[in-house]
């Protein structure tokens, strides 16, 4: 199972400056590269989920039928450039409400594998990709590859302060798209070698044998 954790605002959309959130529709505009780098993804087999704190509803700021609207035309454009995201999860709730959908925590994660009959385990051969520390933190503690994009909300000077630091960096998430297709090109090789040395051994095993 091939799966893909992404935030939105700073990853998928640009993000809309600190404080501050997209409240409406002509406020959500795609990151370059973005529509490009879902279809790529989606045509790999990748399950993509995005998991966002939005907690503009809980504070008012925005209803959640408009949050419902924008996310409607947002996978509308993505399905028209070929791509398919498979579920959006948003925590909605306040910051201190103690909830565990509201990254870190990584409720989100766990409702999407057992949606596919999957357990928290299978984190580990996923991925994260966000553009915060809490988004880092939230792959992490799930147990998948965290890749930090510097499209959004934080950059390299703020990385330098966190315990933990993300597997990878990338500038966008076009660029993040490489780094996991090449990491899944690499856990491919190193099963077919295993697979090769189990063989050889197993008919070096029938040999000695026979």
């Amino acid at each position: 199972m091939k799966v893909v954790f992404l935030d939105r605002d700073g990853v998928i959309n640009e993000f809309p400056g600190n404080g501050k959130y997209v409240t409406k529709l002509k406020e959500f505009h795609f990151v370059p590269g973005t529509l490009d780098a879902l279809r790529i993804l989606t045509q790999e087999g990748y399950s993509i989920y995005i998991v966002s704190n939005q907690a503009g509803v809980a504070k008012g700021v925005y209803s959640k039928q408009k949050l419902e609207h924008i996310t409607r035309n947002m996978l509308r454009d993505v399905r028209a450039m070929g791509g398919r995201i498979k579920k959006v999860f948003y925590c909605t709730h306040f910051s201190h409400a103690g909830c565990e959908c509201r990254k870190p925590e990584i409720g989100a994660i766990r409702q999407a594998f057992e949606l596919a009959n999957k357990t928290i385990h299978s984190a580990q051969k996923a991925f994260f990709v966000g553009d915060t520390e809490s988004d880092i933190l939230t792959g992490h503690n799930a147990g998948c590859t965290t890749i930090f994009v510097l499209s959004g909300r934080e950059d390299r000077r703020h990385m330098r302060g966190w315990k933990i630091k993300p597997d990878y960096v990338a500038r966008d998430l076009l660029e993040a798209t490489d780094i996991i297709n090449e990491r899944n090109l690499l856990r491919s090789s190193q099963r077919k070698r295993r697979a090769l040395t189990v063989k050889s051994v197993r008919r070096r095993s029938n040999e000695k044998a026979s």
